[in-house]
């Protein structure tokens, strides 16, 4: 990915996994902030089985370049076989908030 900025959507099972997640990263600044979101249902096929379960969806703001290191960070954390872990570029935003993440990266 080039180094635009993108937003990385992650789900976990509760609201302690996600705030424990995304307090690390946000500390070792691969993500500038992350919003957290409870209540989240997700109907999903794994293993051969539809699951209909309750999680917390996490949306991290960051740098395309820092996706890889983030993308491994949280793979490690996660207590999922197989977590979330997609990213969606953000074509336009406010510039005073993309230098914003920038900032909070180690980018200036």
């Amino acid at each position: 990915m080039t180094d635009g900025h993108i937003a990385v959507f992650m789900t976990a099972a509760g609201m302690d996994e996600a705030a424990s997640i995304a307090k690390k990263v946000v500390e070792e600044r691969l993500a500038a902030c992350c919003n957290i979101i409870s209540g989240v249902r997700s109907i999903y096929v794994w293993k051969g089985i539809v699951h209909d379960s309750t999680e917390v969806m996490c949306v991290f703001k960051t740098r395309s370049s820092l996706f890889e290191p983030l993308r491994q960070r949280i793979k490690a954390l996660h207590s999922y076989e197989v977590p979330e872990i997609v990213a969606l570029e953000i074509k336009a935003g406010l510039a005073e908030y993309l230098l914003w993440i920038d900032a909070s990266t180690g980018r200036s």
